[in-house]
C-alpha cells in the first residue's frame, strides 16, 4: 500500500522546475522524446536573471530554468551537483502561512528568494510564494498560494503602475 501525505496544507504540485544549461536544448530532448511543442516559449526573465521553457506534461508545468549569468542561481546549483536536474519542487498550497506555520513547527527554516531577497511569504507574479532552506532528497521546496481572481487582478494593476 503506497502512504499518502495527511497534510491539509498542499493541494498538489503547481511546477517542477529544472536546472539546465541550455533550456532550448533541454526544450529540444523534451519535444524530440515526449512530444511538447517544440515552438514553445522561452522567456526571459531580467529580474531573476533566467531563461525559462515553461510547458505542461502530464498536468504538471514544466520549467526548464538556464540562468542568464555564469554564477546565477540555477548556473551555480549545476555547478554544484555537477549535473542538470530537478531543482524544485512549488507545491500549491491554500494557506501558505499555515503550510509555512506547519513546516517551521517541523524545524524548516526559510530561504532567501533570489529574485526578490525576500525571506518569507511574498507577492510574485502567480501568487504569494515562499522557498525553504531545507531540501527532501536534495531536491528544494516552494510553497505557493495561487492569487484569486481579484488578487491577480491587484497584482497586475499594480505591476503596471509600477511600470
Amino acid at each position: 500500500m503506497t502512504a499518502k501525505s495527511d497534510n491539509p496544507n498542499i493541494i498538489g504540485i503547481k511546477h517542477m522546475a529544472f536546472a539546465v544549461n541550455s533550456a532550448e536544448d533541454a526544450l529540444a530532448s523534451y519535444a524530440r522524446f515526449l512530444h511538447v511543442p517544440a515552438d514553445t516559449e522561452i522567456i526571459h526573465f531580467a529580474k531573476s536573471g533566467n531563461k525559462v521553457a515553461l510547458f505542461y506534461l502530464g498536468g504538471i508545468e514544466y520549467q526548464l530554468c538556464q540562468s542568464t549569468a555564469a554564477d546565477g542561481r540555477f548556473a551555480n546549483w549545476i555547478k554544484e551537483r555537477g549535473a542538470e536536474g530537478l531543482h524544485h519542487i512549488c507545491y500549491e498550497v491554500d494557506d501558505i502561512d499555515k503550510a509555512l506555520e506547519h513546516a517551521k513547527s517541523q524545524g524548516a527554516d526559510l530561504r532567501i528568494c533570489q529574485a526578490c531577497g525576500v525571506y518569507g511569504s511574498h507577492a510574485h507574479p502567480e501568487g504569494y510564494v515562499a522557498f525553504l532552506d531545507n531540501d527532501a532528497g536534495g531536491i528544494e521546496i516552494e510553497f505557493m498560494q495561487v492569487y484569486t481572481p481579484e488578487e491577480l487582478e491587484a497584482w497586475n494593476k499594480s505591476t503596471a503602475e509600477a511600470v
